[in-house]
């Protein structure tokens, strides 16, 4: 009779601790969104003309796959709760833009593939809280004119990046050299614009192309006229040399006295010339008034 009082709370909490571990788990692992396939930690809704995003997941969604629907945005906050989150694959839809904040949650997304969509500007700070992300494939986006140079802040970890099969005819070198653990570059298929501004961004190629270029013979100059079709990294510092020529005060002076000069022959060249028309004119006159 002794020992039964002290055994008792045991007993009764034991039920309690099933029921609160239950209740996590049943948290973790929510009823799959319809149209889905769930398996594990992998959501896959790919394929399924899908408009917008399901509006709930497991929790514990590791691996969520939107890829060919027509979805067209993304509600701000979406993946607030999904803190497993590591892979993010939303290629061939609709999107534009994506919502500020959307990966504030998803602390530990590697991959992330937004390819064939609809961007034609990558904002700054657009993936600043994705810190964790180790691979970004914006390529295929066919309208995708502009790069701010603050678009990576923040992807530190960032070891390959898409861009291929765009509009680019430029990129900063500023949203480039913020990624210190790139090692996969892929420019191929933009019209790149190989003049003066273009030179700081080839030398920087230039200097990791073991490293990054893996598409450097796709990826090749629209303009101008004299290097279309070349090779980006094709391009040498022998390229550039008319962006270094510099004019001093003395070179101006000089330009414009010559200027001047070829101005004032100019015009005593006119004047003599019509000097000499009006003499012509005068002595052929004459010479019809003593034939007559």
């Amino acid at each position: 009779a002794a020992v039964w009082p002290r055994r008792r709370p045991a007993m009764l909490l034991g039920p309690w601790l099933v029921a609160v571990a239950a209740a996590v788990a049943a948290g973790a692992m929510a009823r799959c969104p319809v149209l889905c396939v769930c398996r594990g930690q992998a959501v896959d809704c790919s394929a399924q003309r899908l408009f917008s995003v399901p509006a709930e997941l497991p929790l514990d969604t590791g691996n969520l796959s939107l890829a060919h629907n027509r979805i067209t945005s993304i509600p701000a906050g979406y993946l607030a709760c999904y803190g497993q989150l590591r892979a993010l694959d939303l290629r061939n839809n609709s999107l534009a833009a994506l919502p500020a904040g959307l990966f504030l949650g998803a602390r530990r997304l590697a991959h992330l593939d937004l390819s064939y969509n609809n961007f034609s500007l990558v904002p700054a700070d657009m993936f600043r809280e994705a810190g964790a992300l180790l691979r970004l494939d914006l390529s295929h986006n066919p309208g995708l004119r502009r790069v701010h140079p603050l678009a990576f802040r923040g992807l530190a970890q960032l070891r390959e990046l898409d861009l291929s099969h765009g509009a680019l005819a430029a990129i900063s070198l500023e949203a480039l050299e913020g990624l210190p653990a790139l090692v996969g570059l892929r420019l191929g298929g933009n019209p790149w614009l190989c003049g003066c501004a273009m030179e700081p961004l080839l030398k920087w190629l230039r200097g990791r192309i073991q490293r990054c270029a893996a598409d450097s013979q796709a990826a090749e100059c629209r303009a101008p006229p004299e290097v279309a079709g070349a090779p980006l990294l094709s391009l040498t510092d022998e390229s550039f040399q008319a962006c270094h020529l510099t004019l001093t005060l003395d070179d101006y002076l000089f330009i414009a006295f010559v200027g001047f000069v070829v101005s004032i022959a100019s015009v005593a060249t006119n004047f003599l010339l019509g000097i000499t028309a009006n003499c012509c004119h005068r002595w052929s006159k004459a010479s019809e008034d003593e034939d007559v």
